[in-house]
C-alpha cells in the first residue's frame, strides 16, 4: 500500500547533543541540520505526500529521528519503547498525531523496540534484533500489528535499516553482510559497492528513491533496477548517526 503521509518532526534547540559515536559528531551544525531537514520535507511534499509536523521539542536532542517513535501498519501503530532512556520523552507528541488517523497501542516492558530497526514489506515485517530492539519488543510488535515478522540477530548494530531497506517490486538493498541473510530470501538483493554502505538506508516513494549523495555507484545501481533517485544531502544528520529513514513515519 502507497504511503499518502509523512510524519516529522524538526531538529531542536539540543540537536548537537544527539547520541552518537560518528566521528564528526563535533562538528555538527543545527543551522545545516535544519535547512537539510527542511528540503527532506519538502521532496516528500513534492512527491505527493502530505507531510504532517509534529511540533519541535528543544528539550530532546533526538526527537527529529522519529521513525523510531512508532511502528505503523494497516491502520494501526505500535508506540515504540525505546531503548535509551534519554530519548522516552519523544514518543507522547508523536502518539498524538497518530492517533488523528489510526488505533494506537504501546509497548510494555520489559520490551525495547524502535522503529529504525524495522523494515516494511507488502506482505511482512523484517526487523532487527539489536542494541536497541528485544524479542519481546518483536512480539508485541507482531501481536498488535498482526503481520507476520521475520528477524535478523545482530546484537552489535544499532539499528538494522542502517543496513536493509526495501525499495518495492521485490527489490531490497543491503550491505554485502546481510544480503544472503535467510530474513531476505525471495528478495532480489542490490549490494551497495565497500565504501558506499551508507546508502544502503534509503527512502522509497513509489517508484522513486531518496538516496544520501555522493555514492554515485549505489545511486546507479537502484536506477539501473528500474527506480528514479533523488539524492539528498543528509550530512548533519549523518553526524548524528541517523539517516534518511530516521526522518520520517511513512504511512
Amino acid at each position: 500500500m502507497e504511503p499518502k503521509r509523512a510524519l516529522v518532526r524538526a531538529p531542536g534547540d539540543s540537536y548537537r547533543s544527539c547520541l552518537s559515536t560518528h566521528p564528526l559528531h563535533s562538528t555538527v551544525s543545527l543551522e545545516k541540520a535544519r535547512e537539510q531537514h527542511a528540503a527532506y520535507c519538502r521532496t516528500l511534499a513534492e512527491l505527493g505526500l502530505e507531510v504532517i509536523h509534529v511540533p519541535r521539542d528543544d528539550r530532546l536532542a533526538d526527537a527529529c529521528f522519529v521513525e523510531d517513535n512508532a511502528v505503523v501498519h494497516d491502520g494501526r501503530a505500535l508506540i515504540c519503547r525505546m531503548a535509551k532512556e534519554s530519548r522516552r520523552g519523544e514518543q507522547p507528541a508523536v502518539a498524538k498525531r497518530l492517533e488523528e488517523f489510526m488505533l494506537v497501542r504501546w509497548a510494555e516492558e520489559p520490551a525495547t523496540i524502535e522503529g529504525g530497526d524495522v523494515v516494511h514489506l507488502e506482505d511482512r515485517l523484517i526487523c532487527g534484533i539489536t542494541q536497541r530492539t528485544n524479542p519481546e519488543g518483536v512480539a508485541q510488535m507482531e501481536e498488535w500489528l498482526g503481520v507476520p515478522v521475520s528477524t535478523i540477530f545482530d546484537p552489535r548494530v544499532m539499528h538494522l535499516k542502517s543496513y536493509v531497506t526495501y525499495l518495492g517490486r521485490g527489490i531490497a538493498i543491503a550491505t554485502e553482510k546481510y544480503s544472503r541473510h535467510p530474513a531476505l530470501a525471495g528478495l532480489h538483493i542490490l549490494i551497495p559497492p565497500e565504501g558506499e554502505e551508507y546508502a544502503a538506508d534509503t527512502l522509497a516513494v513509489g517508484d522513486t528513491v531518496l538516496m544520501a549523495q555522493g555514492h554515485m555507484e549505489a545511486h546507479e545501481l537502484v536506477r539501473d533496477a528500474g527506480f528514479e533517485v533523488i539524492p539528498m544531502d543528509v550530512s548533519e544528520i549523518e553526524k548524528c548517526d541517523g539517516a534518511l529513514t530516521c526522518l520520517s513515519i511513512l504511512f
